[in-house]
């Protein structure tokens, strides 16, 4: 069966992208993250609660600020990478679900009043936007090198608040020299579906 997507496309969003560990140094503008933010906010969330945040670090400063706070083998990736971006949850977001939610308003209230169960639906609606992100990145032609190897205390506190909680930093750009390791296995078909 053949997909509604051509085969370079599916290339370039899944079969040939990789986490990129190396980058060059060109640019990457704050136009393209508007068209990658404007392509990947359609993605699915419950309630169209849209939780994730994005703290883009561009100034030297604040890239110094987030690399002391990277695992080892991931500081040169972080300090060599164009634009470096964290990619947050928003545990505040019902906030915002009587305008992006407006055939419900209520369930602001209804729904998320308490804030363990706003943290649990942040966390998960968010890490699937971040996964729309990486695609995203993808789609702009550029390679996404995604990480949760960092201090998360500590970045929350450096650049987040107590509503916000940090889920993975994404060096974003395009590859450079030698930016993949080689392709891991994955699963087959077989092992991961399951027919009921």
């Amino acid at each position: 069966m053949s997909l509604a997507l051509d085969p370079a496309a599916q290339d370039l969003l899944f079969r040939e992208a990789r986490t990129a560990n190396t980058f060059t140094d060109e640019p990457v503008t704050d136009e393209q993250v508007q068209a990658i933010y404007d392509l990947v906010k359609y993605g699915p969330t419950a309630f169209n609660q849209s939780p994730l945040r994005i703290t883009l670090v561009r100034s030297p400063e604040a890239r110094e600020r987030l690399v002391k706070h990277m695992a080892e083998g991931n500081q040169p990736k972080t300090s060599a990478a164009p634009l470096v971006a964290i990619l947050s949850s928003d545990n505040e977001f019902h906030e915002e679900l009587p305008a992006l939610f407006p055939h419900f308003p209520a369930a602001k209230d209804a729904f998320f009043s308490e804030r363990p169960v706003r943290e649990s639906a942040a966390l998960l609606n968010s890490a699937l936007q971040a996964a729309y992100f990486i695609v995203g990145v993808r789609a702009a032609g550029l390679a996404a090198g995604p990480m949760t190897g960092f201090d998360f205390t500590g970045v929350q506190k450096e650049f987040l608040d107590d509503d916000h909680t940090p889920l993975m930093v994404v060096n974003i750009g395009k590859p450079g020299e030698n930016a993949w390791f080689p392709r891991s296995p994955r699963l087959a078909y077989e092992d991961v579906v399951t027919t009921v």
